[in-house]
């Protein structure tokens, strides 16, 4: 049996090599030497490409890939591929929704709590002993009954929703458009903001949403809010955030994506209200291997039948 050919971008785990290994004849980008030259060479033998949410397909892939008929991407994020032009050319694009919105949705709760309650600084205040030499913590802030503002109200950002509304939250909204929800919509970022008290960012990467909370936005969230962002570094002014921290306009933050990753401003590092995750949302091993076999679900129903399991929406008409 001829195996079809697939170029894997990025590292995959042994049971999505084990389970795709029958049926395709893997070559791996990031172990070639000469990255150009091989790509010259042997590009255009791809039908499939499988990548991720954070390498995406390169301009050099894509360029390089003329016979490329499916991508297959590991994360529900996908703004490292050009969606628009692959469905343009019936080329299929695939990532993995759906099975990480707990994940997120709980990563968004941890954050929420650790900065509204300090728990770091909490955590270094009993471990150093100075609550027996200087006393009590300081009194935090509750995260019941808040005003609660999801940027993107997607699979996820309703998701989130049903945590908040545990902690019994009002809950607004700002998205492309209206949804039937029961809850506030607003038609700006910053009107979003201004109506809150703390405000999540979950909404995809890409120009379109590229640095939608800005100075003014963190501004309008105030000197008592708290921002928490979950989607993509890239939907954050990071500057602006570093700025609005320091200045007081808004009282912390919990990060679990930045603009330039791995680097985190050293600024952001030494703030005792704000609190950092490495870009951890969906890293569990439950979700990681369910996100796994997405991905080669995805490859293996293109192979059967020319069809993907869950297209990105730019490509569900094909």
């Amino acid at each position: 049996m001829t195996k079809t050919k697939l170029l894997q971008i990025g590292d995959i785990t042994d049971r999505m090599r084990d389970a795709l290994s029958p049926s395709f004849d893997i070559d791996v980008l990031f172990a070639q030497g000469d990255r150009a030259a091989f790509l010259a060479a042997h590009g255009a033998d791809y039908p499939a490409i499988l990548t991720n949410g954070h390498w995406g397909v390169p301009e050099d892939v894509a360029a390089a890939t003329p016979n490329l008929k499916v991508v297959s991407s590991y994360g529900v994020g996908y703004d490292g591929i050009d969606a628009d032009a692959y469905a343009a050319r019936g080329i299929k694009v695939a990532h993995t929704p759906d099975v990480l919105n707990d994940e997120v949705a709980d990563t968004f709760v941890m954050l929420w709590l650790a900065v509204s309650r300090q728990l770091i600084p909490s955590d270094r205040h009993a471990r150093s002993g100075k609550w027996e030499s200087e006393g009590n913590f300081p009194l935090t802030r509750s995260v019941q009954n808040r005003r609660v503002g999801i940027l993107g109200l997607g699979r996820i950002g309703q998701t989130i929703a049903d945590r908040c509304a545990a902690f019994g939250a009002d809950i607004h909204y700002h998205s492309r458009t209206p949804k039937d929800v029961p809850y506030t919509y607003h038609d700006s970022a910053l009107g979003c903001a201004a109506a809150v008290e703390v405000l999540v960012a979950i909404t995809p990467g890409g120009p379109s949403t590229k640095h939608m909370v800005n100075a003014e936005v963190l501004e309008a969230l105030g000197p008592d809010g708290f921002f928490i962002n979950v989607a993509r570094g890239s939907v954050c002014d990071e500057a602006a955030l570093v700025k609005a921290l320091q200045d007081g306009k808004i009282a912390g933050a919990g990060l679990d994506v930045f603009e330039e990753e791995p680097k985190i401003p050293d600024a952001l590092k030494t703030m005792d209200n704000v609190v950092l995750t490495p870009h951890v949302a969906s890293g569990t091993h439950e979700t990681r291997q369910a996100m796994g076999d997405l991905v080669v679900a995805n490859l293996k129903q293109w192979l059967d039948d020319g069809s993907v399991k869950t297209p990105v929406p730019e490509c569900r008409h094909l």
